[in-house]
């Protein structure tokens, strides 16, 4: 007989031809009705099976189960029968084949058809990355405490003679199928339990000679030879994975696979669709098939998935309204794989083939509803589509509600679309939903899940997962027998549930792949050799072979329930990524995609006011526009910041802002993007995008609210601020933390910030770096509330297993035991897991389905589920209910270098409610450290907090790699406070030693300790005070008669005019700008008068016009003003900011004139404000130094003034200049005149009020002795007069000739000239200094008077005593040698400099203190100096009457002096001002702008002295010895002196020996009762550190001569000159360390790369604990070791990133380079870019090209002609110098932009740079900000960024305001070019490209 089985000819001989044909006409007929295939239940053992010309014949399978069933279905296309019949002619010939092919099911669909054709038995294996040689071989197990082989696939198939298929070869390590080589070839392999597999013919040959007895007792087993191997591939290189051996693969006949032609295909989807019209279906096909073509793979489009075109028909069919397009977007989600370009070429293939729809989007659909069938594993499905309503029968849950009753999900119009495409999918497949983190994907699949009555089944993927896990894990029974345990996968395919892959994205591709098989064919096989049928084959089987359900079991056999899907969850691929395009052509194929979009903002509010009923809408508007402004950005730095503010971060926000409706929105925010710890680009970014949303940063008066906080527990309840909680009541309070803490106001912040959070029910999560409180905020914030702790600290050898259980061997059988985590689950405590971020984030995203869903599946197999899941399944076995209690507080550093660890918070940050924990505001930590140090010097702590500080800060800004936190500096103070003698210097060596064998980042340590007066590396005898000088004896040189009464000559009445109001105009507020303040504390390597000093940013044409103080109680603030133009820059002098108010606009007219400036201080109410007189004009402005506010007070009327205007207009002679006496300005008063005018003018600015007193005198001088007490002095003849006024309503005041009498000498009277005034102290000596003064007990009224003549002079009795007032001076010696050298200068004109006649008085310390000229210093200084005083900007001439000594301390010499010299030489002799500060202190301030404190009284020197002694610490070099002390146990007796050791040995106790230690009676030393101390000569020595240092100069002469040499045959080598050299180390030495730092920044990008990863299936290593079992059944390959990971055979390879330098070689470059040296700065740049990335070649490619007007592609530096040596480099920048004097003008900065962000590209790289470089200069050839922005944004795989080093003005800032956020920088100094990079290239670790 001739049976007919769709080509296939089955033969049974023996048969009559009636028989015959009645079977033909039989199978006719199922043909003609669309059924191919006849399946007998039993074959004759002589049949054959025949597929055209080539026959095999068929066997009674043994195992009939184990034969395919229901693959060949239909009548098989002729493609499909030509394969077949090819694998038999393979059978035939007795040869294992290989069919190969793009991926998909085709392959593994034709190997089963032909296995069911041939009635052959199969063992299949799915082959991964896991897969190792017992999986293939054999698998011991335990069994009654023996373990015993079993045999494995491969050695099952070989001796049962059945068909061994292996699927996905290429994934298989190389070391796994060689193994199969030998079976492959000979047939023949060495089994591990000592059987040999033998080939059948040599098996047969042995037992004709032999038994079979004898064969088994040599372990001989025969090899059927029906055994033949259908090896499964993809093809490598294309795609990923392990080439084949060559020996393997020489061992396989192979076949291409190609999908199958579009004729067969056709016929396909119009039987599978038969509803849809044969043109539609054309139509898709062809796109599909267009999609996989030659072409197509040519621009790299990924393989369009054929075979899932099926399931797309199958929809058409059912539903025809469907979007084509949409179909197929499920099929080949192009926009979420592919570029622009890519998703350009498959629109374009739509449209060509009419797919594509404009509205495809817009398509109107929803569910309205759903009811269960009565099968109850299906359920009717209505559903619209554009208003046509249809019905779908779709496979439902077990769960007893469907429907689309829900009261917790919000369902908007995009969710009732999306909802309705899955139930399509759901129809006919599984289905993948990829959204962006945070979107809201977990809850639409919940949603769909309970719509269907689905019970979800959520499966955490990692990384690390292997294949074992996702199946089945190994596991031992109570009596030690090994078991297997189904995973949650293989459960829920039983049971009927939603498998929920969370994380394919995340998952090794490889690991998914054994998936395959069950995903196309509903079949899967377990590693226990269980087999799992989908049911309708499971049914079948049953039924063809008369097989129970019992029977069926005890087969290993399964159905899976035909409920049961799978449904994945994913991020979106980073297209262009080669690690993390996770979605391949393979991954393609297993599931239908749905791409879910971020909502738009009605759509998310939607949701918002659904799940947050009362929040605030003022609060979620602007919090909604920003979120859809960062998502709707094309910058992909602010587009990384828009994850954190997804759908679920957004609610989370919401909620919190309902409960607490007083919070700052823009706080909100940055907390939730952890703002503190972004790149600097992306911080930049969010605050541009944040005010441009309207949300503004908190007012200053909450943050000072915030300083106020307070915590406390009373009656129950803790309150910390303002925020209240009820105090936890556990059962056991033992893990309840209770720490030292001191609380401090951001500590307190940031709790009370928790606390919220938890009152909502949030997980916390608290980020920042190490150090700064972060288990310490913890602990006291559980010790509060009474919250017992579990804790868990990760490392990067976490694994999975590790985060849950424990397991452990005891008594043979594995034991888990629960984590900290699940034991925290259990009982409700809070679950601190510490150092999160060195877990890899494949490891920990396990806690995101515990967050969300409150569900965790144990390796032990129990099931953690939240209490609502628990009590809708009360008493299921294996459950872990969720206390409510629980909670979850996670610590990690902050991502980036140095940390190392894996960014945390950008994986899972969204899951949780983030803190950022920085360290504590200087406030703060000086509050903390005083409770740790409370008798550490408050100076000490202030110090340490402001060095490290500024530490930090570097270390922000990538100047240093470690950040130095606040736990360094509590321990530097706990030790201080123990060891308070130990110096401050050494101490923080504690922390800084690490650093000391770094040379660059010592430099930087030291000068940032030494800035801030830490004396590190000072020496005790490092005391540079000025030299003193003998002052002579005071003389009593005259007496000053007051005239009280007589003539009216002696006594005058000057009338007071009536007090009137101030006329004032204003206020106006002026330009306020503010810059950084760098003080340096100059007593830091050496003690002297200097304490410290900073500068001004001043301009070179300015002149420093004078100096005022305010006396602060804590800090006093120097008002500087400078002239050319007029400013007054405002600072305080522990402050960090500088503030300059700009006055050109009030002074335009400098020109023509030459202004004076003075400044007053005030003080009280008006504390921050100025006077300012302008003496010429007189101008007075009252000016507010902290608004910028001003006023001009007029101190005449409109009439006067104006005349006094026209007067000085026409007037040719010199006008006289108006004074300020500013002496009483702290009380806000001051007095006005005119010289040689006879009134003065009385101000009291706080009220308002003047009033004028004239005098018959002509006005030299005044000063203010005391309130009511003036000085002045008569221009005509110079006569000093006392101006007193009775009382202050007095109508006049009294004016008192002085007469000024000689002394008597002897007998003979002297007459002394009157000396000039130039200064009277306000307040006099104290009688105790007066009397040392003048060596007389003295108590009396007097004044210390400042003239040119002597040193100093004292006034007794004045101004109180209106009698004879005796004179006492300190004359001052001429010498004539002491002339000005500038006094012949041609230049000046002969004429010399008027002297300075500042003079300033500290009366406290009995000090008068002048500024002199260098060339006035007295001859024994000049002497000591030598040439030294020339480099002196003059001296400081201290006279201390009281100590009877007066020096000279040298002021150094300005770094810069303004070309104005003559307006200068005007000014004074020596271009330095002065003001008296608080604590008798000094401040100066030289030419160059140069601000300096001074201390000179003798008690201040000796108080810092000892301050600084104290912190350098005393080395007294004293001999250190051991001392043990001891409890003897026995009285002293008898003191003797013992006995003397002739070895002269140590001796410790025993009451013998005299020298020895801790003993009694004898002498010696530590021990009790002897007669004297006696040393023994045991003693322990220890060098001093200054010893240590001293090298012999030899030494140090014979390593600069090595040096030279090194030097000199270096030039030799690279053929430059010496004058190069020099000319290169003139350039490079400027950029050292910027190089260093950059070189840094180089270093953290790659750093992370080079970690090792554990090996796993190694012989040796550490024991891996996930083969615990393996190990007990004595497999070898279970360990792991680390090593270097090598990379995924067809991964791409990894490409270098991509620098292209764009740099401004223009004439402007040249033209404007003396103005601010902007040349100099691009040479400086690019010398500085060409030495930092030398020996980064294999990671940055970089090149430098220049533009200018003769072109846009200057090249400089190519990637073919890279630098080599110094001189390679010189010449570069030579090449740029030269270019830039001698190119045309023009400027083609947008060409050059355009140009280089094209070509970049060009070539292969991980990412690209671009970075222009230029001048600000574009206006001027018309480029404007647009142009200029679109230029860098053209592309968007390019990172384009603008450098402005030069501009005009404001140029540069003005066009940075202009361009895109983070996109543009100004860099005016070098020094902040490596921190510019540092920023452009973090900001591309946040891309989301």
């Amino acid at each position: 007989m001739q049976t007919i089985f769709a080509g296939t000819r089955l033969t049974r001989v023996g048969m009559t031809s009636d028989n015959a044909v009645r079977r033909i006409r039989l199978l006719a007929g199922l043909i003609n009705t669309g059924t191919t295939s006849v399946k007998p239940r039993f074959l004759c053992s002589d049949a054959r099976v025949s597929i055209g010309d080539v026959s095999i014949p068929l066997k009674q399978p043994r195992n009939p189960e184990l034969v395919p069933v229901k693959y060949a279905n239909g009548a098989l296309p002729q493609s499909t029968m030509r394969h077949l019949r090819w694998i038999m002619q393979k059978d035939a010939l007795g040869q294992d084949v290989f069919l190969i092919g793009p991926p998909g099911p085709l392959r593994r669909a034709l190997a089963m058809q032909y296995l069911e054709i041939t009635k052959r038995e199969a063992e299949y294996l799915a082959l991964s990355r896991d897969s190792t040689e017992t999986d293939l071989k054999q698998r011991r197990e335990i069994r009654s405490g023996s373990a015993f082989y079993i045999d494995q696939c491969a050695v099952r198939a070989a001796t049962k003679g059945r068909v061994l298929v292996l699927e996905g070869i290429e994934k298989a390590e190389r070391n796994v199928l060689p193994v199969l080589n030998n079976l492959l070839e000979n047939r023949e392999m060495q089994l591990d339990d000592g059987r040999f597999l033998v080939a059948a013919d040599r098996y047969d040959k042995l037992l004709q000679d032999h038994t079979k007895e004898e064969l088994d007792a040599w372990k001989l087993v025969r090899v059927d030879e029906r055994f033949r191997v259908i090896a499964l591939g993809l093809p490598v290189p294309r795609y990923k994975g392990n080439p084949l051996d060559p020996p393997l693969r020489s061992r396989f006949q192979a076949r291409d696979v190609n999908p199958i032609p579009f004729k067969d295909h056709l016929e396909l989807l119009t039987e599978a669709a038969p509803n849809i019209s044969s043109d539609r279906t054309t139509l898709m096909l062809s796109f599909a098939t267009t999609m996989i073509s030659q072409e197509s793979s040519s621009l790299g489009l990924p393989d369009f998935p054929t075979d899932n075109l099926v399931s797309a028909a199958k929809i058409l069919s059912a539903l025809p309204e469907a979007s084509s397009q949409r179909l197929l977007h499920r099929l080949y989600p192009y926009d979420v794989i592919l570029g622009k370009e890519g998703r350009t070429a498959v629109e374009d293939t739509l449209k060509k083939f009419e797919l594509f729809e404009k509205d495809a989007e817009r398509l109107s659909q929803k569910v309205l509803g759903v009811e269960r069938l009565p099968d109850k594993s299906h359920a009717e499905v209505k559903m619209e589509i554009n208003g046509n309503q249809y019905q779908l029968q779709v496979p439902a849950g077990s769960e007893t509600n469907v429907g689309l009753s829900a009261s917790d999900f919000v369902n908007t119009p995009y969710h009732q679309n999306l909802l309705a495409d899955m139930v399509q999918s759901h129809f006919v497949k599984d289905f993948c939903v990829i959204g962006a983190k945070g979107c809201g994907k977990s809850v639409v699949v919940r949603r769909f899940a309970d719509m269907l009555g689905y019970e979800v089944e959520p499966i955490m993927l990692y990384q690390d997962m292997t294949a074992r896990d996702l199946l089945q894990q190994r596991i031992t029974l109570p009596n030690g027998d090994t078991a297997w345990r189904p995973s949650p996968l293989v459960t829920a395919a039983l049971d009927g549930s939603i498998a929920l892959l969370d994380g394919i994205h995340r998952v090794n591709s490889g690991t998914l792949a054994i998936l395959q098989r069950l995903v196309h064919d509903r079949e899967l096989t377990l590693h226990d050799g269980t087999r799992l049928l989908r049911h309708d084959r499971y049914e079948a089987l049953k039924t063809e072979h008369q097989i129970t359900n019992e029977e069926m079991a005890t087969r290993m056999i399964f159905p899976i329930h035909p409920s049961f899907r799978i449904i994945g969850l994913a991020e979106p691929p980073v297209v262009g990524s080669s690690t993390q395009q996770w979605l391949s052509a393979e991954l393609l194929t297993m599931f239908l995609y749905h791409h879910m979009r971020p909502l738009s903002m009605a759509e998310e509010m939607a949701v918002v006011q659904g799940m947050v009923s009362n929040a605030p809408k003022p609060a979620v508007e602007p919090l909604l526009t920003l979120a859809h402004d960062l998502r709707d950005s094309g910058d992909h730095t602010v587009l990384s910041l828009a994850s954190s503010l997804s759908t679920r971060q957004l609610l989370r926000m919401s909620r919190r802002a309902a409960q607490f409706p007083q919070e700052n929105l823009n706080e909100a925010v940055n907390k939730a993007c952890l703002s503190r710890f972004l790149p600097k680009l992306a911080r930049s970014a969010l605050d541009k995008t944040l005010s441009d949303a309207g949300i503004e940063a908190s007012s200053s008066q909450e943050k000072d609210i915030e300083k106020m906080l307070s915590c406390e527990v009373k009656d129950g309840q803790v309150r910390i601020g303002t925020t209240t909680a009820q105090v936890y009541n556990p059962e056991n309070r033992m893990k309840v933390p209770d720490v030292l803490f001191y609380d401090n106001a951001q500590h307190l912040s940031i709790m009370e910030d928790m606390l919220k959070d938890f009152l909502l029910g949030e997980h916390l999560l608290l980020v920042g770096n190490q150090g700064v409180g972060k288990n310490k905020i913890v602990d006291r914030f559980l010790y509060l509330l009474n919250r017992p702790r579990e804790y868990l600290q990760l490392h990067r050898d976490t694994t999975v297993q590790t985060l849950t259980l424990q397991p452990n061997v005891q008594d043979g059988v594995i034991v888990y035991e629960d984590s900290p985590l699940v034991r925290a689950i259990k009982l409700g405590h809070i679950l601190v897991i510490d150092e999160a971020d060195k877990a890899p984030t494949n490891v920990t995203c396990i806690l995101k389905a515990l967050v969300e869903s409150g569900e965790m599946v144990l390796a032990d197999g129990r099931k953690i589920v939240s209490g609502k899941s628990a009590q809708a399944h009360p008493g299921k076995a294996n459950v872990i209910a969720m206390h409510p209690d629980f909670r979850m507080i996670v610590l990690a550093n902050r991502p980036g270098f140095p940390f190392l660890g894996n960014d945390f918070f950008g994986a899972m940050g969204d899951i949780f409610s983030c803190h950022a924990v920085d360290n504590p505001s200087p406030d703060s930590e000086m509050s903390m450290l005083r409770q740790y140090g409370p008798n550490v010097p408050e100076h000490i702590l202030k110090r340490l907090v402001e060095a490290f500080g500024e530490l930090r800060d570097m270390a922000d800004q990538g100047l240093i790699s470690y950040p130095y936190s606040t736990r360094e500096v509590v321990n530097i103070v706990k030790h201080l406070e123990e060891f308070p003698d130990e110096g401050l210097a050494s101490v923080v060596g504690n922390v800084f030693d690490f650093d000391s064998y770094n040379i660059e980042v010592q430099e930087v340590l030291v000068s940032t300790l030494q800035k801030h007066g830490i004396p590190i590396g000072a020496r005790p005898d490092s005391i540079n005070l000025a030299k003193e000088f003998a002052l002579p004896a005071p003389k009593l040189v005259s007496q000053w008669n007051i005239q009280t009464g007589g003539s009216s000559k002696r006594k005058l009445l000057c009338p007071v005019e009536e007090e009137r109001h101030l006329k004032m105009r204003g206020p106006v507020t002026m330009p306020l700008y503010q810059f950084p303040m760098e003080r340096m504390e100059d007593r830091s390597t050496e003690f002297s008068e200097l304490v410290a000093h900073w500068y001004i940013p001043t301009h070179e044409t300015n002149i420093i016009g004078d100096v005022a103080v305010t006396k602060g109680p804590t800090h006093d603030t120097v008002h500087v003003t400078t002239l050319n133009p007029i400013s007054v820059y405002s600072m305080d002098t522990n402050g960090k900011t500088i503030r300059q108010i700009d006055l050109y606009d009030v002074f335009p007219g400098l020109r023509s004139w030459q202004p004076s400036v003075k400044v007053a201080a005030l003080g009280g109410h008006l504390q921050g404000q100025v006077l300012l007189h302008e003496e010429k004009t007189n101008v007075v402005l009252l000016i507010d130094t902290l608004t910028g506010n001003l006023r001009r007070l007029f101190l005449t009327n409109v009439v006067e003034n104006a005349t006094r205007k026209v007067s000085s207009y026409f007037s040719t002679s010199e006008q006289e200049k108006h004074k300020m006496c500013s002496e009483f300005a702290d009380e806000n008063w001051v007095v006005f005149f005119q010289e040689n005018g006879n009134k003065l003018d009385v101000v009291n600015v706080l009220d308002g009020t003047a009033y004028s007193v004239s005098v018959p005198l002509t006005i030299a001088d005044v000063h203010l002795v005391s309130a009511d007490h003036w000085l002045l002095t008569d221009a005509d003849k110079n006569k000093k007069f006392l101006l007193t006024r009775p009382d202050e309503g007095s109508p006049v005041c009294q004016l008192h000739a002085i007469d000024e009498d000689g002394t008597v000498v002897g007998q003979e009277a002297v007459l002394v000239k009157p000396a000039q005034v130039n200064a009277v102290g306000r307040e006099g000596l104290s009688d105790n200094q007066l009397s040392m003064v003048l060596d007389q007990k003295i108590s009396s009224p007097n004044r210390i008077v400042g003239d040119e003549a002597n040193y100093a002079s004292i006034v007794i009795g004045f101004p109180e005593l209106l009698s004879g007032n005796e004179v006492y001076t300190f004359p001052r010696e001429t010498e004539e040698e002491n002339e000005d050298p500038n006094k012949h200068d041609p230049f000046f004109k002969g004429r010399p400099k008027p002297a300075n006649k500042e003079i300033e008085i500290l009366a406290n310390s009995g000090q008068v203190i002048r500024i002199v000229p260098h060339w006035k210093a007295p001859k024994e200084l000049k002497g000591e100096l030598g040439h030294l005083t020339h480099s002196f900007a003059g001296l400081l001439e201290v006279v201390d009457m009281g100590a009877k000594k007066f020096r000279y301390v040298p002021i150094p010499r300005a770094q810069s002096v303004s070309p104005y010299v003559s307006w200068m030489a005007n000014m004074s002799d020596v271009n330095v001002v002065m003001a008296t500060a608080s604590h008798e202190s000094l401040v100066t301030v030289d030419a160059g702008g140069c601000v300096r404190l001074w201390e000179t009284g003798l008690a201040n020197l000796e108080r810092s002295l000892g301050e600084w002694r104290h912190m350098i610490g005393q080395q007294d070099g004293r001999p250190l010895q051991v001392t043990y002390e001891r409890e003897l146990g026995k009285k002293a007796e008898n003191p003797k002196h013992g006995k003397l050791d002739p070895t002269g040995a140590p001796h410790v106790g025993g009451n013998t020996w005299a020298g020895g230690t801790g003993g009694r009676d004898t002498a010696g030393l530590g021990g009790i009762g002897g007669p004297y101390r006696l040393d023994g000569g045991h003693p322990v020595y220890q060098v001093p550190d200054w010893e240590k240092e001293q090298v012999p100069e030899e030494v140090k002469r014979a390593a600069r001569e090595m040096a030279k040499k090194a030097f000199e045959e270096r030039l030799r080598e690279i053929k430059m000159s010496k004058y190069d050299a020099e000319t290169y180390e003139k350039i490079s030495g400027g950029v050292k360390r910027q190089v260093k730092s950059l070189r840094v920044i180089l270093d953290s990008l790659q750093a992370k790369s080079k970690e090792r990863q554990w090996l796993k299936h190694q012989t040796s290593g550490d024991l891996d604990e996930a083969k615990l079992i393996e190990g007990l059944t004595g497999e070898k390959a279970i360990y792991k070791r680390r090593g270097e990971q090598e990379p995924e055979l067809g991964a791409p390879q990894e490409k270098p990133k991509r620098l292209r330098l764009v740099v401004d070689v223009s004439g402007s470059m040249y033209r404007f380079n003396g103005m601010d040296g902007r040349l100099e700065r691009m040479m400086e740049a690019a010398c500085m870019v060409m030495e930092a990335f030398e020996g980064y070649e294999q990671k940055f490619k970089f090149e430098i090209y220049g533009h200018s007007g003769d072109g846009y592609n200057i090249p400089v530096i190519t990637e073919k002609k890279m630098p080599q040596n110094n001189k390679d480099r010189l010449d570069a920048i030579k090449t740029m110098h030269a270019h830039s004097q001698f190119c045309m003008s023009g400027d083609h900065t947008l060409e050059a932009t355009e140009h280089a962000i094209s070509n970049i590209v060009k070539d292969e790289a991980d990412e690209y740079f671009v970075i222009v470089v230029s001048d600000a200069n574009l206006d001027r050839y018309g480029i404007s900000p647009r142009l200029f922005s679109k230029a860098l944004t053209a592309d968007e795989n390019v990172n384009a960024f603008a450098l402005f080093i030069g501009t005009l003005g404001d140029q540069a800032e003005r066009l940075t305001r202009s361009l895109p956020a983070g996109k543009a920088f100004v860099c005016l100094d070098t020094k902040n070019i490596p921190q510019v990079l540092q920023q452009i290239f973090t900001s591309t670790m946040l891309s989301t490209k």
